[in-house]
């Protein structure tokens, strides 16, 4: 699969390995894989970003992702969810942080690291580059690009996607500004 990538969509796995490694994370992320997005300038989803005001929000994006990741990952429609329930999610998370201290509930994705040291991918994030393969093939295109892995991260569910969507990053909006852009 790897083989069909072009330059851009490796450049973006480059930046999410290192996104993982700065972070100190044994693992790669759907949040690396969007952080590294974030990071490419003259690229089709660079410009589908900017088109659509989220590489403006490239701060605000990064507090949510922080912010979701003091929840433990937990999305704002689970917590949502709870909230119906009567379940206060903040409540939660901040006895937890003061019986184990901040960011006790924002531990890394399970997995390790290669011998060699370099983050693996988590299952998320591999069904990332999976579902951009299948991006690009109902799209009858032979390459997958980074265009690719952005529509796949906003049309899978979690976390990523909910961050991507409340911050203007849409399926649909990145699907309409990229067919104006092929």
């Amino acid at each position: 699969m790897f083989e069909r990538f072009t330059v851009n969509a490796r450049g973006v796995v480059a930046g999410a390995v290192e996104h993982a490694t700065r972070a100190g994370s044994p693992v790669v992320t759907e949040e690396h894989l969007l952080l590294a997005l974030l990071d490419r300038e003259g690229t089709k989803a660079a410009f589908a970003l900017a088109s659509l005001g989220v590489s403006d929000r490239r701060a605000e994006v990064t507090k949510a992702l922080a912010a979701a990741r003091r929840r433990g990952g937990m999305s704002k429609a689970d917590e949502d969810a709870l909230a119906g329930l009567g379940i206060s999610v903040e409540e939660i998370v901040a006895r937890t942080e003061q019986a184990h201290g901040p960011g006790a509930l924002s531990g890394t994705e399970p997995g390790r690291a290669w011998p060699s040291g370099r983050p693996s991918f988590t299952k998320g994030s591999k069904k990332v580059l999976e579902k951009s393969l299948r991006m690009a093939v109902a799209r009858k295109q032979k390459h997958i690009g980074d265009e690719h892995l952005l529509l796949a991260l906003t049309a899978m569910p979690g976390l990523v996607g909910e961050v991507l969507a409340e911050h203007g990053g849409t399926y649909g909006g990145v699907e309409r500004v990229l067919s104006g852009a092929v």
